[in-house]
Formats: C-alpha cells, sequence, structure tokens
C-alpha cells in the first residue's frame, strides 16, 4: 500500500491540506474549534486542561469531564460507556452538525489504549476456518516442494489466506483511545485500520471503507504533569520567535543502495525525501545520517526536528533538544506508556528530555501506517499547518494504534512564514 504514494512531492502534500482546511470547514485549525477532554479522577488532569485553555484562549464551554478509569489501558466495554458515549452524546448537543469542533484534545489522564471489540459469532467462525485451511495449505506446499507449478499455485493460495487472515485479525486487535476518538462520531467507528480521508496518500483514490466524520485528535500528556505544563509553556513560548536549531534524520542505508520495494526500503526512502524536504526549506541546517546504527550520544546536539528508526523501545541519548522540538522514532511500541517510570521506550524519553510533540504507537502498528516523514515535516516547515493538521494529512489510518502527543495548535514555523511576508 505504502509503494503508491511514495515520495509524494512536497507541493501536492501542500495542495493536500488546502484541500484539507477546505473539507475541514474553510478555515484553519483555532482554538474556538478544540473540545478538551479531562478525567475527573486524575486532579492534574483538569488542571492542566485549564491552565491549557487559559494559555491558548480556548473557551470554558470548550470542556468535557469524564469519569473514567486512571489507567493507561482500558477495556473495551469502559472506553465506549466511561469515553466514547458521553463524547458522542457531548457532540450530539453542542455541534449536532458537526462544524464546531474540529480537532479533540486528550489531556493528561484520560487512558492511552482501548482494548481489542469482541468478535461476533460469524467472524469468529471466519477466523477459525482461514486458520485452518492454513494449516492445510502449507502441508500442501510441504508435499509439492518438486512441482514447481502446483507449488507456485499453492504459494499464490497460501498468500491469500495469510492475507485475509491478517486483515480479520485487525479486527480484534487493541487501539490507542487517541485513534479510536477520531471517528467517534462515524458509523464506521471501531472497524480498524480505516484509512484517513484527510491523508494525502488516499486522496482521489477512491478507497474503500473511508469514514467521513472525523475529528482530529491530539493529547497533551507526558510522564508527569511539569513535563505536560514544560510542553505548553514551549510551544507558546517557540511560536514567538520560531523554532531554531538542527534537522536530524537517522536513515539505515544509503539512499543509492535502496532499489527494493520493501516496507523498510521504501520507508527509509522517506526519512531520506524528508532531510530533502527540510533541506530545500531553508529553515535550518540538516543532518543525515546512512549508517545502519543510530546516532550515538553526543552526535545530535542542538536538535530541532528528528526521525529515525530502528531501535525498539530503547531510547539512545544522542540529542541535547532545543526548545520547541518535534520528533519521532519509527519503531513497533514507542508509545506503549508515558508513565512507567522504568521504560525507555522514545515517546516517553524524548517528552522527559526536553520535545514537546511526538508521534507513537501503543502496540505493534506496522511500519505503513506510520506517517510519512516527509509530508509531516515539510508541512511543518511550510507554518501554514498546525501540529494537529501536519499529522492528519500525513497519517495514512483511524482506529488503529497511533498517538500525536503536543499542542495541536504548535506551529513551530509560524514567525519564519510572518517573517517572510
Amino acid at each position: 500500500m505504502i509503494s503508491r504514494y511514495i515520495l509524494l512531492p512536497i507541493a501536492a502534500a501542500l495542495a493536500c491540506f488546502l484541500c484539507f482546511v477546505h473539507t475541514a470547514g474553510a478555515q484553519t485549525l483555532t482554538a474556538d474549534r478544540l473540545l478538551i477532554v479531562t478525567n475527573k479522577r486524575v486532579p492534574e488532569s483538569d488542571q492542566l486542561a485549564r491552565y491549557y485553555m487559559k494559555r491558548r484562549f480556548v473557551p470554558a464551554k470548550n470542556l468535557i469531564q469524564l469519569d473514567t478509569v486512571e489507567t493507561e489501558e482500558v477495556s473495551r466495554q469502559e472506553y465506549e460507556k466511561s469515553i466514547a458515549d458521553p463524547i458522542r452524546e457531548y457532540l450530539a448537543k453542542n455541534d449536532p452538525q458537526g462544524k464546531k469542533f474540529m480537532c479533540i484534545v486528550l489531556m493528561y489522564g484520560i487512558p492511552l489504549r482501548a482494548g481489542p471489540p469482541i468478535p461476533s459469532e460469524e467472524e469468529g467462525r471466519q477466523l477459525s476456518e482461514l486458520r485452518k485451511r492454513r494449516l492445510e495449505v502449507e502441508a500442501q506446499v510441504k508435499a509439492s516442494e518438486k512441482d514447481k507449478a502446483a507449488l507456485a499455485a499453492l504459494r499464490k493460495q497460501q498468500a491469500a489466506v495469510q492475507n485475509e487472515t491478517a486483515r480479520l485479525s485487525k479486527l480484534f486487535a487493541g487501539t490507542a483511545v487517541d485513534s479510536e476518538i477520531a471517528l467517534v462520531m462515524d458509523e464506521l467507528s471501531s472497524r480498524q485500520w480505516l484509512p484517513n480521508k484527510y491523508f494525502v496518500g488516499f486522496r482521489g483514490k477512491g478507497t474503500e471503507n473511508m469514514p467521513q466524520k472525523v475529528l482530529l485528535v491530539s493529547r497533551l500528556d507526558g510522564p508527569t504533569d511539569a513535563v505536560v505544563r514544560r510542553i505548553i509553556d514551549d510551544s507558546i513560548e517557540v511560536e514567538k520567535v520560531g523554532l531554531s536549531g538542527k534537522a536530524y534524520f537517522d536513515a539505515r542505508w544509503p539512499e543509492k543502495d535502496l532499489k527494493d520495494q520493501s516496507y523498510y526500503q521504501i520507508y527509509d526512502k522517506l526519512i531520506h525525501h524528508a532531510a530533502h524536504v527540510v533541506e530545500n526549506s531553508g529553515k535550518m541546517a540538516v543532518v543525515l545520517d546512512e549508517q545502519e546504527r543510530l546516532f550515538q550520544p553526543g552526535e545530535a546536539p542542538d536538535a530541532a526536528l528528528y526521525c529515525g528508526w530502528y531501535s525498539l523501545a530503547k531510547y539512545v541519548d544522542a540529542f541535547t533538544w532545543a526548545k520547541g522540538a518535534v520528533g519521532f522514532h519509527a519503531a513497533s511500541g514507542e508509545c506503549t506508556t508515558l508513565k512507567n517510570r522504568a521504560s525507555t521506550v522514545w515517546c516517553k524519553s524524548m517528552l522527559e528530555r526536553g520535545v514537546v510533540a511526538t508521534v507513537g504507537p501503543v502496540a505493534e502498528p506496522y511500519l505503513q501506517s506510520f506517517p510519512l516523514p516527509d509530508v509531516f515535516f515539510g508541512c511543518l516547515t511550510d507554518g501554514r499547518g498546525t501540529l494537529a493538521e501536519c499529522y492528519a494529512v500525513s497519517n495514512p489510518f483511524w482506529s488503529w494504534r497511533m498517538v500525536l502527543i503536543g499542542d495541536p495548535l504548535y506551529r513551530p514555523f509560524a514567525h519564519h512564514r510572518a517573517a517572510v511576508k
């Protein structure tokens, strides 16, 4: 899937951003279009919400207080009862036409992960039959190793069974609360792995099962309430002067060696392209590493932007982060927790050390569900889009496992753009 939109020209991405703005209501994201969501069981949740609303001039009425669990994971039943249903009711009452609110902000104290939905009897039967069929085909493949013609046909059957099993299995996987809430008003909600109508790669493609009632979602969260307060303050302060520092992109292989179409090489190409996009913007110096090893301690000072991979749940302390830094690390479980003190996942570690915005998955997301780094950073450096909007055009799927952490209104290069004018 990802190969269809590899290396999308940034001009096309920005054109899609303008389409996004038009589709979302003929105006960019503003404070009065935010709906702030807190957990009344966590005192800091409401305190931080009111602090943010005061600093960003969010109307006092744009607040909903939930009574939900204090843990980072919530069961599907509890998610529906204490998170999704109250938000649906609030929106149905206060925004029946879907034109007032554009973005939901989940505050510190709202769970990260929602458990899987319970499969129906028919869905369970289909999965059982597919697993049985997979074993049968595997046995036939082993028995036909010397018959090339038969083996080729069986390989196709095997791939078809595996793909269908994977498709159905996704329906019964846990997801990020944030990614579910994006579709809280859409009838396709909770179907999982659903295409994002704002994503640049799906525009004009006639993609099936594409939800139309979509809200942007960002999370103001972190290891402590002090970290969240810093995120709010740094974001607002940096907007006034513009983000400065260096952009670091950590690819795994030289661009000239990326010749096949595996997802790994394709995503590596996108990281290379992101580096070129930021460099061409003229906003800051770019450091591109093409070695398989990661940046090592001391090698990435004054980091303002970052994208790299792959070190699973093991942050490498190579960076000194500039105030207002934005970045993410593409690996399978980098937002599984924001609160576990012993954890070294990248989202938590980066927030602790100074970034104000990051992206990560709450469980195995598959590489093709990560935001396209060239589109994400291209949109940010352009200066027109807010953080939430840049994520929207670069994020392929909703009702899945990715989380955006940061002030949704953050525009780190807004000052740069104003200076040009």
